[in-house]
Formats: C-alpha cells, structure tokens, sequence
C-alpha cells in the first residue's frame, strides 16, 4: 500500500504583541482546522487514529517553535510536524514585532490507488 493525500488546509495566525512563535503556529493550525468539517477517516472507511497528518509551519525563527505543544492540537492521527523559514515579522514602533505563521496540513492514509 502507498501513502496517499487526500486533504490539504491551510492556515494563518498571529502573535500580536509578545513574539511567540508556538502561538502563531498553533492559531495557524485552528484556523486551517476549525474552518471545516471534512471526515475523512469516515470517508474512506478508517478509524481515525490511522490519519497521517504531515503538518507545514513557516516563521521567521523556526527553532523558537515548541513542535510538542502543537502536536496537543490533534486529537488522534498520526502527526508529525515539521517548521521552516517562512511567515512573516512585521515590526512594531513600540519593540516585538508581530509574528505571522503560515500552516499547512496534509492528511493522507495508507492505501491502494486505483
């Protein structure tokens, strides 16, 4: 059997005043989630936990992402998450620049194509 997609969501999310990069990621990853009611693992006859979510998240620090907290997000599936150079730190005249966070979420499963 093949890893196959069969959903992608994106999404986007701040951090307006303190610079925290895990927070911009982990409102970027609910509005990518909450904004659909897509069922999946029904759809195709799976239980839940047999989701494969390869998860995206782009900001300008990658490293000051905490990876583990946003993985609390999913409630079952099998997740793994990866950062990277992205996003976007727009400067504030008062110190911190607001944190922009960019996600995208692939969920796939494992099976046969036809």
């Amino acid at each position: 059997m093949a890893k196959c997609r069969v959903l992608t969501e994106f999404g986007m999310g701040s951090s307006l005043r303190r610079q925290d990069y895990t927070q911009a990621a982990k409102r970027a990853l609910q509005d990518a989630l909450w904004h659909n009611s897509i069922n999946m693992a029904e759809l195709f006859g799976f239980p839940k936990e047999a989701m494969i979510i390869d998860v995206d998240i782009a900001v300008q620090n990658p490293k000051a992402v905490d990876i583990n907290s946003l993985k609390d997000i999913f409630p079952y599936g099998q997740v793994a998450i990866a950062t990277s150079h992205g996003g976007l730190d727009v400067p504030r005249p008062d110190g911190n620049p607001t944190v922009i966070a960019n996600a995208a979420i692939n969920v796939s499963f494992e099976m046969e194509r036809t």
